[in-house]
């Protein structure tokens, strides 16, 4: 019995991260059509929707990178989150130039305050984007470009990282393996959940069931998937944001973000129906539900090695690895500096980032839920 529970656990904890890359890669691509060779003339009407929630000190800033921005007729919308500083008086000074303000009178959220400018928006497609996000100038006509293929629904950038000296940074062995995740969910049955900064949609897509209670970039995928479409991921469509002020918020931003995304699959749990989703439904199985799984998977995984570690080579050598790699995050955690080096910063990141999910679970299951949105300093 403890066998079987050994091998239940080491699945387990191993699933959402090696056996489901794995098992997509031998899923079957989606046709895709050719992107490059638009029709002239038929470039859509797009409105950027940028949500805003007391951001007086940074707003001038992110509406001028939108007027900056390559695309003829762009639409600029602000969509206020009740602010209540001096944001709003400051999207007025450029109502001369275009730019609107969508306002939700009551505090109830991000996605509540995007739906205001979704039903103000007058294009054809919507892109979505944050305060904190640095779009370069052609990126509009990038993300565009890939709606030509009617069977697509929505589009996500890829996030780049702006350290405190302007650099650029986050091209870690984790970033990179995302990315690489996100290229194998959008060519078989698309991405289950988008860049929440900078993302785009067919206004028809975000018209109907618009859930105020769920992240927009995990209803926008799941929308689409209702009507047939996929979300894709945009290799050359870049959104760049700075690190976050306060290195030690980073944390209870993960969990403020897993709360979000288990309040979204407990308000959708038809989503897990293969016979009403297909493979969509098995990809936020994999990418979503068993990532969440994990820490309790690494868990059992271990006190059930020490049970087992007599039985035979192979559970003395799971138990010996488990050790290490656990020596390793105790390691970083009490010497900071040795952080620096690979076989150190990746178990550690690996473990805060499922300390993460633990607690958010916890709480989720405690009756925690993040309506109200705050954006992070940075």
């Amino acid at each position: 019995m403890l066998v079987i529970l050994f091998w239940f656990a080491a699945i387990g904890a191993l699933f959402s991260y090696f056996i489901y890359p794995l098992i997509l890669r031998f899923m079957p691509c989606r046709p895709e059509a050719d992107r490059k060779h638009a029709q002239p003339g038929t470039s859509p009407a797009v409105s950027l929707i940028v949500t805003a929630h007391n951001e007086a000190h940074r707003i001038r800033d992110k509406i001028e990178n939108c007027l900056a921005l390559d695309y003829q007729g762009l639409e600029i919308i602000i969509a206020s989150d009740a602010s209540s500083d001096e944001t709003d008086q400051i999207v007025g000074e450029y109502a001369s130039r275009g730019v609107k303000l969508a306002r939700a009178e009551e505090r109830k959220g991000k996605e509540h305050a995007q739906l205001q400018a979704i039903n103000a928006a007058t294009g054809d497609i919507l892109i979505f984007s944050d305060v904190a996000t640095s779009i370069p100038e052609d990126a509009i006509g990038r993300m565009v470009a890939y709606f030509n293929d009617p069977t697509v629904g929505a589009v996500s950038s890829e996030d780049r990282f702006i350290s405190r000296d302007g650099s650029v940074v986050g091209e870690g062995a984790y970033v990179r393996y995302e990315m690489w995740l996100r290229g194998l969910e959008s060519k078989r049955a698309g991405l289950v959940g988008l860049s929440g900064s900078f993302f785009a949609a067919r206004k028809e897509v975000c018209q109907e069931n618009w859930d105020i209670y769920s992240p927009s970039d995990f209803n926008t995928a799941l929308n689409s998937a209702r009507k047939g479409l996929v979300a894709v991921t945009a290799p050359d469509v870049l959104g760049y944001y700075q690190d976050v002020a306060d290195a030690s918020k980073e944390y209870q931003r993960k969990v403020r973000t897993i709360i979000r995304g288990l309040t979204a699959l407990s308000r959708h749990p038809e989503v897990l129906n293969p016979f009403k989703f297909g493979r969509f439904a098995f990809q936020v199985f994999g990418h979503k539900l068993m990532r969440w799984a994990v820490p309790w998977f690494q868990v059992l995984l271990l006190l059930v090695s020490f049970a087992v570690a007599g039985k035979g080579g192979i559970y003395a050598l799971a138990l010996l690895l488990q050790l290490a790699f656990y020596g390793c995050v105790l390691a970083g955690h009490f010497a900071p500096e040795l952080r620096k080096h690979t076989l150190v910063k990746i178990p550690y990141f690996f473990v805060q980032v499922n300390l993460a999910v633990a607690h958010a679970t916890v709480s989720f299951l405690g009756g925690r839920r993040m309506t109200v949105w705050t954006p992070s300093k940075r």
